[in-house]
């Protein structure tokens, strides 16, 4: 078989229907949209949600909770296990864990966590520790530095 010789299989392809053309398709004149109006205009048509004036649902229902996006802090986060690849004795900050791929981006600083094993000796600077990981970090003699 060659590429020329490909075809669909019968049946799976059908011609695109064009609409706006006469000859009893009953889809000539008006396409479908009927007689004027907003829906018959190039363009027209409502925006999702909106109940021809009425005041919609999403405004009609209370807001509940509470959002604190805007304060909102996002730390890179780092797990104990990950920092198993750097050697005994090492400095570890973000620009380290950026450089070596461990974190994409700095965001609002480096927070690590306490999960995983745990053998080496390392200073770690960070914005924020998990309690568990400042005691594994400090059990070892390593030192955990808050920046």
């Amino acid at each position: 078989m060659k590429l020329h010789e490909l075809s669909p299989a019968p049946g799976s392809v059908k011609n695109r229907f064009r609409k706006g053309r006469g000859l009893g398709s009953g889809n000539g004149k008006t396409a479908g949209k009927g007689h004027k109006g907003q829906n018959a205009r190039a363009g027209g048509g409502v925006r999702p949600g909106f109940e021809g004036g009425q005041i919609p649902l999403y405004r009609r229902l209370p807001k509940r909770g509470f959002k604190n996006d805007y304060f909102r802090k996002d730390y890179a986060i780092v797990n104990l296990e990950s920092l198993e690849s750097f050697n005994d004795g090492d400095e570890i900050t973000i620009e380290k864990l950026i450089k070596s791929g461990i974190v994409k981006k700095t965001l609002c600083g480096l927070k690590v966590l306490a999960s995983g094993n745990f053998t080496k000796k390392l200073t770690v600077k960070a914005s924020v520790f998990s309690g568990g990981a400042k005691e594994k970090i400090e059990a070892l003699g390593g030192k955990a530095e808050v920046v």
